[in-house]
């Protein structure tokens, strides 16, 4: 039996599934990992337990050790030059008229690999910066396209309610997101009311919207005809999913706000 748990590979790179290999580390923590192509550092996510050896096998990797005061020292040092190869790679970019915009840069923890990453209307050949790259810095070089969800992960920053990013705080990955998400809880279907920094629909869109949509399953829809509890009939033109109210249009500029739970559907 293994004991699986999730981290984040480096600063900018996806959660996965890794060997605890006998390590304690709290959440948070910074851990060094053996992974098929080198050594790597994360930050622990989270603990899944105790796992079947064939959930162990499909591990990503194992953890190693704690990270050091040393092994920290060398995370830093990495970072700085990370900073002078993005700059580096953004000249070598800027020469070959390359048209793609480079976000980050990162060193694996043993140095033997720089992985850049860059957003791209289109796909991009670069099979000739990997090779200038290459002979630049001598290691292996991966070049990493990423979506504008993506880059804002990375970069960071805050949303219009005041917090910092959720895909950037504490989110692992994305989830699917689409406008039928803010039509179906009765949001307005403003492009800038519902659309994070990224300008992609907000990722809170889909925090609520199962609640939404099971509590919306007995209520009538928009344009529907109803009966309200004094006999009149009208059309419903306003739903308030959670409230459990609708505004019936009546005719001749009359309209009536009831509970649903007392209207009746024809």
């Amino acid at each position: 039996m293994g004991h699986l748990v999730e981290i984040q590979l480096g600063e900018y790179r996806s959660v996965g599934v890794y060997d605890a290999n006998g390590v304690e580390c709290p959440r948070g923590g910074i851990v060094i990992i053996d992974v098929q192509k080198g050594f790597e550092f994360g930050k622990m996510v989270s603990e899944l337990g105790k796992a079947c050896s064939g959930k162990t096998e499909a591990a990503s990797g194992r953890v190693l050790r704690k990270a050091s005061d040393g092994d920290l020292r060398q995370i830093v040092n990495n970072q700085m030059k990370a900073r002078d190869a993005l700059e580096a790679c953004r000249r070598k970019v800027a020469e070959t008229k390359i048209d793609m915009q480079l976000v980050k840069a990162e060193y694996s923890f043993d140095s033997t690999k720089v992985l850049f990453f860059f957003a791209a209307e289109d796909r991009v050949d670069f099979r000739n910066l990997v090779k200038d790259l290459a002979k630049m810095f001598r290691v292996r070089i991966e070049l990493k396209q990423i979506g504008v969800r993506d880059k804002a992960k990375i970069i960071g920053g805050y949303g219009v309610c005041g917090r910092e990013l959720c895909c950037s705080s504490y989110m692992k990955g994305f989830h699917p997101l689409s406008i039928r998400m803010a039509k179906e809880q009765g949001l307005p279907l403003n492009p800038s009311k519902i659309s994070g920094v990224c300008g992609r629909v907000k990722c809170c869109m889909a925090y609520e919207y199962n609640v939404y949509r099971e509590f919306a399953r007995s209520m009538p829809k928009m344009g529907q005809k109803v009966t309200t509890p004094e006999g009149d009939k009208g059309r419903v033109v306003n739903v308030d999913i959670l409230k459990r109210f609708v505004t019936v249009d009546l005719g001749e500029g009359k309209t009536a706000r009831v509970v649903y739970a007392q209207t009746n559907v024809h």
